[in-house]
């Protein structure tokens, strides 16, 4: 009994001298103590009034309440000009409406990053914000037959991030997305390409396959790609083997495409060796009676990588893509240097001139060109007709007809008193005109009925006169009309004198109504018959 009774004593003096230090670890702390807040530029503990404002800021972007979010970064801007929290409240700013969503809200987030990088072009999240732009567009991407205008977009923010910001650590992020972004494009054409084919347009399926092959080498369907260009000028080949034509010039034109087909088809087997079509490449080129060309180790190292780097499609990836209007870019390469600029493309209208132009050749014994040539500069000479994501040439001053000719491409012709169609004179031998700028840099006098005429010297001191070169004329159609000498005057008309002989005959006339006719009109008295009254002829 004692024993236990000291054990008690003994276990409550113990717990009396733990309990301070106990309390002292595990009781709450002292009220002079700080709290642990974070400075996120300085790394600081700070109570200043801009930090508490950016701190509430913050943790409200995080539970998702964007309108109060925006509200204290506004206060902070505008009560704190001098704050260090300056740029990163502009960030935020943009930041809140990009998480918010929806278009109206990315239009104003896009504004707010724009603004950050024109106020804050040397600092580091100057490129965090050029990414998150690009990133706004890349949400927003529809599958490839659909608008592709965010795509594009996308394209040129992405490229403009590479080009302004290369030693960014977000590079590698941006190439990612700007190659899946051209695995969108580069779908799109290949997916018109193959519609022309099918509806054996050869010469528009021509312009877009090679569109792609030039433009997107990084193409997770770039085999096929290059497959159905050379079976597209294989189909020319056969069309042309059905020409009633001679046979030294068809079978030059025939081998001139037969060329063309087995160089796409070569290109399948030494650029892309790894690719799962490039046994029927080869196939093809057999059947042409061309050889098989040999991949070099670099290209055949180059292409196992690059097929290595696509993640497969899985089914339940297929599934969904269903019921989302947004694009697959699972098959994208994940190596590999994207397009940075443009080739130039291939248009259908360039085609069908360079057939006509091959076909024209070989019939005159000339050896023709290359059917396919690039046309960088077609659309700006106005020689070919832009397309749909091309800007049309602006109309130039030389495009006005003259006032001497009538403005269509036809002649207008008159008759003449006896009958006969005469044309407008024309001069079959005109006078030679007076060199512009003589030899010796004398002004040469005008010449009129082969009589030299002095020419006035104008007063203007040597100086160059003020105004356009051209002073032709304009033509008639552009010349306003010239104003009436009367607006708005009512002619007199003669006056109706109404007699009674006049009222009398219209009276009579009225009263005379005749026997009346159902052809002629139908009246309300006089209904047609129905049923059983039909068949009674009185």
């Amino acid at each position: 009994m004692q024993r236990l009774l000291l054990r008690i004593s003994g276990a409550l003096l113990l717990t009396a001298l733990v309990a301070p230090a106990h309390g002292e670890i595990f009781g709450k702390k002292k009220s002079g103590s700080k709290p642990n807040t974070s400075n996120p530029l300085a790394n600081l503990d700070s109570k200043q009034p801009d930090k508490e404002l950016y701190d509430k800021a913050m943790v409200a972007l995080k539970k998702g309440r964007y309108d109060v979010c925006r509200l204290d970064l506004q206060t902070l801007l505008n009560t704190y000009p001098d704050s260090e929290y300056q740029m990163r409240a502009k960030l935020a700013v943009g930041d809140s409406w990009f998480k918010e969503g929806g278009s109206a809200a990315y239009t104003q987030a896009e504004s707010e990053y724009k603004d950050f990088i024109t106020f804050f072009p040397n600092v580091p999240e100057a490129a965090e914000a050029q990414m998150r732009v690009a990133d706004i567009y890349y949400m927003q991407m529809e599958k490839p037959d659909r608008d592709y205008t965010n795509v594009q977009r996308a394209e040129q923010e992405y490229r403009q991030m590479i080009n302004q910001f290369p030693d960014s650590t977000l590079i590698p992020r941006a190439q990612q997305h700007l190659r899946d972004v051209q695995e969108v494009l580069a779908q799109r054409e290949y997916q018109i390409g193959t519609f022309y084919e099918s509806h054996e347009n050869w010469a528009a399926s021509i312009a877009r396959l090679q569109t792609v092959a030039d433009s997107y080498p990084l193409f997770s369907h770039s085999d096929l790609n290059l497959i159905a260009l050379g079976d597209a000028f294989a189909a020319e080949a056969r069309a042309t083997q059905a020409f009633k034509m001679p046979e030294g010039p068809k079978e030059q034109l025939i081998r001139i495409y037969n060329d063309q087909a087995a160089a796409a088809y070569s290109r399948v087997v030494t650029k892309y060796a790894m690719a799962p079509h490039v046994e029927d490449a080869k196939d093809r080129l057999l059947a042409l009676g061309h050889p098989v060309p040999e991949p070099t180790k670099e290209e055949l190292a180059e292409s196992q990588a690059e097929e290595e780097s696509r993640v497969p499609v899985k089914l339940s990836q297929r599934a969904v893509l269903l019921f989302t209007k947004a694009p697959s870019t699972v098959a994208a390469a994940h190596v590999g240097q994207p397009t940075m600029v443009d080739p130039p493309a291939t248009y259908a209208p360039q085609v069908s001139k360079a057939t006509m132009a091959a076909f024209n050749a070989v019939i005159a014994g000339k050896t023709p060109a290359a059917p396919v040539q690039a046309a960088s500069t077609d659309i700006q000479n106005g020689t070919a007709p832009p397309r749909s994501d091309q800007p049309a040439p602006a109309p130039r001053l030389e495009d006005v007809p003259n006032s001497g000719g009538t403005g269509v491409g036809a002649e207008i012709v008159t008759p003449s008193n006896n009958g006969t169609s005469a044309a407008p004179p024309t001069d079959a031998n005109p006078p030679a005109a007076a060199p512009a700028n003589p030899p010796n840099g004398a002004a040469s006098p005008a010449v009129v009925n082969g009589a030299p005429v002095p020419t006035a010297v104008p007063d203007n001191g040597g100086l160059r006169a003020v105004g356009p070169t051209d002073t032709t004329t304009l033509p008639a159609v552009d010349k306003p009309a010239e104003a009436p000498s009367q607006v708005n005057d009512v002619k007199a008309a003669p006056a109706v004198v109404t007699t009674g002989t006049t009222s009398a005959a219209a009276a009579s006339k009225k009263g005379d109504r005749g026997k009346f006719d159902p052809k002629d009109e139908s009246s309300s008295k006089h209904k047609k018959k129905k049923g059983l009254d039909k068949l009674n002829p009185f």
